[in-house]
């Protein structure tokens, strides 16, 4: 649909960028800080470790005064729980609690408005070791625990809230675990149950932790965050309609529906029915689902999904997440009997294969406003790339400024379709550390000067980015 007159983005817009303790941080065992699991798994040689990373915990300050130069409205980061709670449950760290607030008073120093995420992948070890983490259900009052520890203290100031980054993904990665070791005697079923039983334990606590907040501050923001990839149909085949209806149903509608509308969704719930997969639901489960709905959502968006339909006869296709689409290993999986992944011959892909489509972001907007009628924030967008320091201290990111560019127009076409998008802070504020490319995937308006193992001065350098980024905040979008 085309305007013939657009209307602007709100004037309270939430302009800024996002972060995550793990991966800007460092500092991962400094002033009674624990371990989480991402901070202990090996890394390859050549890609560098969690220890350190952007060392923003000892230069919030200066990242934040880099913020406000910006003219950032927002700073979504997250909590490290390993810092707050140590030992997943028990003693409250002091030190983590001051440090916290030190960032938020700072953020609020300078006219920024907190977003802070709970839980961005970063669960205390310990519990892992202890329990199993998020496979056991002892990890739901733990986490609740964790949660109002935060509320009781930040709640004064901060009242935007996410509870979980992308739980979506754990469903897929167990998935794809599972199927990866066939000598454990795992196979696809019993597979598929443990992934659900892990998101529904995730979505039973996310919201008894929604119910806190509301109980404890009744004008606080808090909802899901969401990694989506709405589908394409591969094909004008009537079947390949189906595949797009099954990708966005599993890949997100399956968590949303339970913390939005209270309920799981119809479809992914027949579907694990017939595979005798249905999650195992204790007494006052579905109370708690029903009881407590968020009030916002936040939207991470990288790219879409092309896919067609996958047929139970088709042998060659398991249920686990595989590469055989030809696309990222984002886009790409096999369900089988369900959706099946594709390469888009349509789009162009970034440097690290991701396929870049703005027009899916809009797509992904109105799919999510239309069905759930919530205010939306963007807390994630990007490009990762390969960034060059100069001599003179410059960075010349034009592609980072293109990507951008073309995704906020589409946030604003997505407001006049009718989306109350309320703000857009994409990955990230400072370059950190990528789960899987280390320093060299960078995403950042502000450069960190370190590569894999050598941290040099950690020095921070603007892009080109910074100050484009900078006259689009004072322009209010107007100026791209």
């Amino acid at each position: 649909m085309e305007y013939k007159k657009l209307i602007s983005f709100p004037k309270d817009f939430l302009w800024g960028a996002s972060t995550s303790a793990f991966q800007c941080e460092g500092a991962y065992d400094e002033d009674g800080k624990s371990k989480c699991e991402r901070e202990l798994r090996p890394v390859p040689d050549n890609i560098a470790d969690f220890s350190t990373t952007s060392d923003h915990y000892h230069r919030y300050k200066e990242d934040i005064a880099l913020m406000k130069e910006m003219g950032f409205k927002a700073y979504r980061f997250s909590i490290a729980w390993t810092r707050i709670i140590p030992n997943g449950d028990g003693v409250v760290n002091a030190l983590g609690v001051q440090h916290y607030n030190d960032v938020i008073d700072e953020c609020l120093k300078n006219g920024i408005t907190p977003i802070v995420t709970l839980h961005h992948f970063d669960i205390p070890n310990c519990l892992e070791e202890r329990y199993g983490g998020w496979r056991s259900r002892e990890v739901i009052d733990d986490f609740a625990e964790y949660c109002t520890v935060c509320f009781k203290e930040f709640g004064d100031r901060v009242k935007h809230w996410t509870v979980n980054n992308e739980y979506n993904s754990f469903f897929f990665d167990m998935l794809n675990s599972s199927f990866g070791d066939k000598t454990a005697g795992i196979d696809d079923q019993n597979a598929l149950k443990a992934g659900i039983n892990i998101a529904h334990i995730k979505l039973v606590a996310e919201s008894k932790v929604i119910g806190i907040c509301q109980e404890m501050w009744s004008d606080a923001w808090i909802g899901p965050t969401v990694h989506y990839e709405p589908g394409y149909a591969f094909s004008s085949r009537p079947e390949d309609q189906l595949a797009v209806d099954n990708n966005d149903a599993f890949r997100v509608y399956l968590y949303l529906d339970v913390a939005c509308k209270g309920k799981y969704h119809p479809l992914v719930w027949r579907f694990l029915e017939d595979r005798d997969a249905l999650p195992d639901i204790q007494p006052g489960d579905m109370e708690i689902i029903a009881a407590h709905n968020a009030n916002w959502l936040t939207l991470n968006y990288y790219m879409s999904a092309t896919v067609g339909y996958s047929s139970l006869a088709d042998e060659s296709v398991s249920m686990a997440i595989s590469q055989d689409g030809g696309a990222d290993d984002m886009t790409s999986y096999n369900i089988q009997g369900v959706v099946k992944g594709y390469a888009n011959p349509h789009l162009k892909r970034s440097e690290f294969g991701w396929e870049i489509d703005a027009v899916g972001l809009r797509n992904a907007l109105r799919r999510l406003a239309y069905r759930y009628d919530l205010p939306i924030i963007i807390t994630e967008n990007g490009l990762g790339a390969y960034d060059q320091l100069e001599e003179d201290g410059s960075i010349h990111d034009p592609y980072r400024i293109e990507y951008l560019k073309n995704h906020i127009a589409q946030c604003r076409l997505a407001i006049n379709d009718g989306v109350n998008l309320i703000g857009f802070c994409p990955w990230s504020a400072i370059d950190l550390i990528s789960t899987h490319q280390g320093m060299a995937k960078r995403y950042g308006f502000i450069y960190v000067n370190r590569d894999e193992h050598d941290l040099k001065d950690l020095g921070r350098y603007r892009k080109d980015s910074f100050y484009w980024y900078q006259k689009v905040i004072e322009s209010n979008g107007e100026i791209l």
